[in-house]
C-alpha cells in the first residue's frame, strides 16, 4: 500500500476566520509539499511560471493530511477532487484520542520539532499567506519581494510533512477505524453540504441592530448628560452610576448583576439606563456578521462542525457560526416570526422598543430549507440523564423514564424532588420544587456539591434565600445535622461561597438527599476511582466496572465504553494521592489535569451519550450502519447536530416526518439493552427552537 503525505501553503485576501469554504473560493495554492511513504519530502513552488500540476493525488492508496477538510476544499477549488474515503486525517486521529488538534502542539507533545523553527515558520506564514497591513505600501509579500524569506518558507513547508508522517505512525488508531471512520467520512460530506441561509434576514438584522445601537447611544448620552457616549462603555457607565446613585450597590456591569438590580426598587432614570445597557451589550447578534462573512457564493454556509471537537468525550463542537451556542429564545415562535418580518421590511425600530432582543431571538431563523425542501428536526430527550441512570444501574429511574415516555408518568425533575423528599410526584407541580429537582438532576450526578448546586441555581434563576426558608423545615433531621457539620468545616477552610449558614445547609442537604436517592451512581463513582487507580499502579491489570473495561495501553489509560470506543487519557499518574493525566485546559493549554471518580463518570456518561446519539458500534465484528448513516440513507440529509438535536433537510413531501426521524434516533442499540430512549421533533421551513 502506498501512502502520500500532502500539505499546501496558500494565499487569500479573505481572512481564514471567515471559514474554509469562503476562503477556498478565492484561494491561490503557492506551495505543494509531499512525500511518498518514507521517501524524501518534495516541495513544489507553484509560483514559478513553468510549474504544472504533475502530482496525481488519486494514484495512491492513502493520502495523509492534517486538517484535511481545509486542504481537500482548497484542492477542489483548484480543480483537484480527492475522495474523502482515501484520506487519513492526523488532526482527527489526534482529536479522537483526547489529544489537541494543532500540529504545533502535537509536535511539542511528541517532541518532533524545534520551537524556534516553529516560531519562525509562523512568522513566515504571516508574511506570505495573507495581505500586508493596509497602511503598508507593499500589500503582498512574494518570492520576488522577499527571496531569502521565501526560501526559508519552502524549507519550513518540509517540516509539516515530516511531523505529519511521524504523528501518523505514533498516535493510536483505536478510535479512528470502522464505524468511527465511517462517521467521520459522513461528517465531511455534511460539512461540504452546509446549510442554506437567509441572507436577507442576516443583512436586515445587522441593519436593524446598527440603527438600534445609534438610538441607544443617543439615549445613553441624554440619561448621562453627555458624560457617557454609549452604553457599551462599561467602566465609564459604572463610574457615572456610582457617582449619581452612591447608595446603589453596583459592583460590576455583568448582565446577571444588572438583572438582579432591576428586580428591586430603583429610580426611574437609573432603571432606564440599566435597561439601555442590557440592550446595548447584547452580543448574540454578532453571529449575523459571521454568517455573511462565511457564506459561499451559492448561499450556503459550510464547515460548521468539528468532528470529535470536545476533548475526551468526542462530541461534535461548532465552528465559525457556532450553532451549538445559540441564545435560548425568550419570545414565542409567532413573536419571532413577526420580528423577522419586521426586520426584513426595515421597520423593526418602529415596531419594537427592544430591537436587540428581536434580533437575538431570530438568530436560529437564519437557517432555512433549500427551495422545494423542508427541515425535519428531532431531539433526544434527556439523553445524558438516561445514560447516567443506565450506566449507574438506577433501575427505578429507567422505569420512570419509560413511564414518562409512555405518557403515564411524571417528568424526572418532579420525580427527583419527590424521591428526595419522600412525597408523591404529582404534588410537586411546575414551580420552585420542580426547579430544585431540575438543578439537583443536572448538577449533582457527577459528585458535585454546594458549589455545583449554586451554579445550577444561578442558571435557572432560583432565589437562594427564599428557597432556604421554604425547604429548611422539610429537610430530614439527619441531613440538617450532617450539613451543619459540613458548614463548620467549610467555614474553617473559607469555602462557604459567602452563603449564610441556613442557605449553605439547605444546598448541602440537597446534595446528601440526592445521593441517598441514587446509590447506584454514587457507588459507581467509587468503583471508577478505584479501578483507574488500580490500572495506573498495575499496568498489566484490567478492571471491569459494570459495562465498562478499564485498562492500560502503554502510556494511555483506556476506558472501553459499551460501544467499543475508548475514552483515552494520555500519561496517567497518581501524585499526592490524586489521579491525573495530560489534557487540554479550558484555555486550550496542554497541561496535567486532576480527576476523580465523579469527574470520570461525567466523561464516561457524556461519551456514552454521544455514542448513543451517533449510533456507533466499534465492537469486534460489528458491521452495521451507524444511526447517522441510517438516517442519511433514509433521505434525511444531515445538516447540523446541535447538542442532542439533529437538523435534517428532506424533500418537501409528507413521506418525511419528525416521527420517523425520532424513531430512527431512538432505536434500540445492541450494546446498551434496556436504555430508555425517546425523541420528538417538528418540521419547518425556517429553523427554530422546538
Amino acid at each position: 500500500m502506498t501512502t502520500l503525505y500532502l500539505d499546501t501553503e496558500t494565499y487569500c485576501a479573505i481572512p481564514i476566520n471567515h471559514g474554509t469554504h469562503a476562503y477556498a473560493e478565492k484561494v491561490e495554492i503557492m506551495v505543494l509539499a509531499y512525500a511518498v511513504d518514507d521517501g524524501p519530502v518534495i516541495v513544489e513552488d507553484l509560483t514559478l511560471p513553468q510549474w504544472g500540476w504533475f502530482l496525481d493525488v488519486n494514484a495512491y492508496d492513502e493520502v495523509v493530511m492534517h486538517n484535511s477538510h481545509f486542504d481537500r476544499t482548497v484542492l477542489h477549488w483548484n480543480g483537484v477532487d480527492l475522495p474523502v474515503e482515501h484520506i487519513h486525517d492526523t488532526m482527527v486521529q489526534a482529536l479522537a484520542h483526547g489529544l489537541p488538534g494543532s500540529l504545533d502542539k502535537l509536535s511539542e507533545i511528541f517532541q518532533l520539532g524545534d520551537k524556534a523553527k516553529d516560531k519562525e515558520g509562523k512568522a513566515l506564514i504571516q508574511l506570505f499567506c495573507k495581505p500586508r497591513p493596509k497602511k503598508q505600501k507593499l500589500r503582498r509579500a512574494t518570492r520576488e519581494t522577499h527571496p531569502e524569506e521565501w526560501q526559508r518558507f519552502l524549507d519550513y513547508a518540509k517540516s509539516d510533512i515530516e511531523a505529519m508522517r511521524a504523528l501518523h505512525k505514533r498516535m493510536p488508531m483505536w478510535n479512528y477505524r470502522g464505524a468511527e471512520r465511517a462517521l467521520w467520512e459522513l461528517d465531511q460530506r455534511v460539512n461540504d453540504r452546509g446549510v442554506c441561509v437567509d441572507i436577507k434576514l442576516a443583512m436586515s438584522a445587522i441593519a436593524a441592530v446598527n440603527t438600534a445601537q445609534k438610538t441607544l447611544g443617543v439615549k445613553t448620552r441624554e440619561l448621562t448628560f453627555g458624560e457617557v457616549e454609549n452604553a457599551s462603555k462599561r467602566q465609564q457607565l459604572q463610574d457615572f452610576i456610582n457617582m449619581m446613585w452612591p447608595d446603589v450597590d453596583l459592583p460590576d456591569m455583568k448582565m446577571d448583576t444588572i438583572e438582579k438590580l432591576l428586580d428591586g426598587d430603583l429610580p426611574d432614570d437609573l432603571r432606564e439606563l440599566l435597561v439601555t445597557r442590557l440592550q446595548a451589550s447584547t452580543t448574540s447578534t454578532k453571529k449575523y456578521n459571521r454568517v455573511l462573512s462565511g457564506v459561499s457564493s451559492d448561499g450556503r454556509l459550510r464547515g460548521l462542525i468539528q468532528f470529535c471537537g470536545a476533548p475526551r468525550t468526542a462530541r461534535d463542537s461548532g465552528k465559525m457560526f457556532q450553532p451549538q451556542n445559540l441564545m435560548r429564545p425568550n419570545l414565542k415562535a409567532q413573536a419571532i416570526e413577526d420580528g423577522i418580518a419586521a426586520m426584513k421590511s426595515g421597520i423593526a425600530d418602529l415596531m419594537y422598543d427592544n430591537v436587540m432582543e428581536i434580533a437575538a431571538n431570530a438568530m436560529r431563523g437564519v437557517i432555512v430549507a433549500s427551495p422545494n425542501k423542508k427541515l425535519v428536526v428531532a431531539d433526544l430527550s434527556n439523553i445524558e440523564g438516561r445514560s447516567a441512570a443506565w450506566l449507574g444501574g438506577e433501575w427505578w429511574k429507567m422505569d420512570a423514564f419509560d413511564a414518562f415516555d409512555a405518557g403515564n408518568g411524571e417528568d424526572l425533575y418532579k420525580i427527583a424532588y419527590a424521591r428526595m423528599f419522600n412525597c408523591d410526584p404529582s404534588e410537586v407541580g411546575e414551580g420552585n420544587k420542580r426547579q430544585i429537582g431540575k438543578v439537583c438532576e443536572l448538577m449533582l450526578q457527577y459528585e458535585g456539591g454546594v458549589g455545583a448546586w449554586l451554579t445550577g441555581a444561578a442558571t435557572y434563576g432560583i432565589d437562594l434565600q427564599a428557597m432556604a426558608e421554604g425547604a429548611l423545615p422539610l429537610l430530614p433531621e439527619w441531613t440538617i445535622k450532617e450539613a451543619r457539620g459540613a458548614f463548620q468545616w467549610a467555614t474553617k477552610k473559607n469555602r462557604t461561597y459567602g452563603l449564610a449558614e441556613d442557605t449553605y445547609v439547605v444546598c448541602d442537604a440537597f446534595k446528601r438527599m440526592w445521593r441517598e436517592a441514587h446509590p447506584g451512581i454514587v457507588e459507581m463513582w467509587a468503583e471508577l476511582d478505584d479501578a483507574v487507580r488500580t490500572v495506573i499502579e498495575s499496568p498489566s491489570r484490567k478492571v471491569q466496572v459494570r459495562s465498562l473495561l478499564v485498562e492500560r495501553d502503554r502510556s494511555w489509560l483506556k476506558i472501553i465504553l459499551p460501544s467499543g470506543r475508548a475514552l483515552s487519557y494520555p500519561s496517567p499518574k497518581i501524585e499526592n494521592g490524586k489521579i491525573s493525566y495530560m489534557g487540554l485546559t479550558l484555555t486550550r493549554r496542554w497541561a496535567r489535569l486532576n480527576s476523580y471518580g465523579g469527574k470520570i463518570f461525567e466523561n464516561v456518561t457524556q461519551a456514552f451519550a454521544r455514542d448513543v446519539f451517533k449510533g456507533t458500534d466499534l465492537r469486534e465484528n460489528a458491521n452495521k450502519l451507524t444511526t447517522s448513516e441510517m438516517i442519511e440513507a433514509a433521505g434525511y440529509k444531515l445538516l447540523i447536530p446541535v447538542h442532542d438535536e439533529l437538523i435534517t433537510e428532506t424533500e418537501d413531501d409528507p413521506f418525511f416526518t419528525p416521527e420517523a426521524l425520532s424513531a430512527m434516533m431512538s432505536r434500540d442499540l445492541e450494546w446498551c439493552p434496556g436504555l430508555p430512549l425517546a425523541a420528538k421533533g417538528f418540521e419547518t421551513y425556517r429553523y427554530r427552537k422546538g
